[in-house]
């Protein structure tokens, strides 16, 4: 099969209501065999960043926090948006220095994944910055509430293990710096 066999036409887009952090946009396709018309939602949004940071001694600084969509507090890396003409490694700095008032280092870029390809249409950029130092008190935005954990690798795989971190975009960017999981993957018995 062709991509072509996979790939549907637009016929139309129409504005949705303006909804914080996102435009919603509706797109009339075609599918690409049947050429039945469907609507489809798509999410614009900017890119957003998450940064795996490491302190001098090994730690890895990660935030807690609410998460809405799921009604429970969570671990995972410092994560935010992109805002307009900004790049994502001033983002990046920008939401650490913020929401842990870590700062400084060495960075690297380690590249980006799509967010949510069947509804997002945006990237979201993986940043690593080693040598981190505390820099200053941490000052999240007015909508948030944050707690700064400093943790070690067998700590952050324990979260993982008992489901306090399951964040699909902190787990890529811990991945591509930690091993994460033993190889092949094997599910702890119930």
């Amino acid at each position: 099969m062709d991509d072509d066999a996979l790939r549907w036409e637009k016929l139309a887009s129409r504005a949705g209501p303006e909804i914080p952090l996102f435009r919603v946009r509706f797109d009339t396709m075609r599918h690409p065999t049947s050429s039945e018309e469907f609507q489809r939602l798509v999410l614009e949004t900017s890119d957003w960043v998450t940064v795996v940071a490491v302190t001098a001694d090994q730690k890895i600084v990660m935030v807690e926090q609410y998460r809405f969509g799921v009604g429970e507090l969570t671990i995972e890396p410092v994560a935010g948006t992109v805002d307009p003409g900004e790049d994502s490694l001033c983002a990046a700095k920008r939401e650490l220095i913020e929401e842990t008032g870590f700062g400084d280092g060495d960075w690297r870029y380690l590249g980006s994944v799509q967010a949510n390809p069947a509804i997002h249409n945006n990237l979201c950029h993986h940043w690593l910055v080693e040598n981190v130092k505390e820099l200053q008190a941490p000052a999240p935005d007015a909508g948030e509430a944050i707690r700064v954990h400093l943790m070690t690798l067998d700590e952050v795989k324990e979260s993982i293990a008992v489901g306090k971190l399951k964040h699909p975009l902190g787990l890529s960017a811990l991945s591509r710096v930690f091993p994460l999981w033993e190889l092949p993957y094997v599910p702890a018995s119930s």
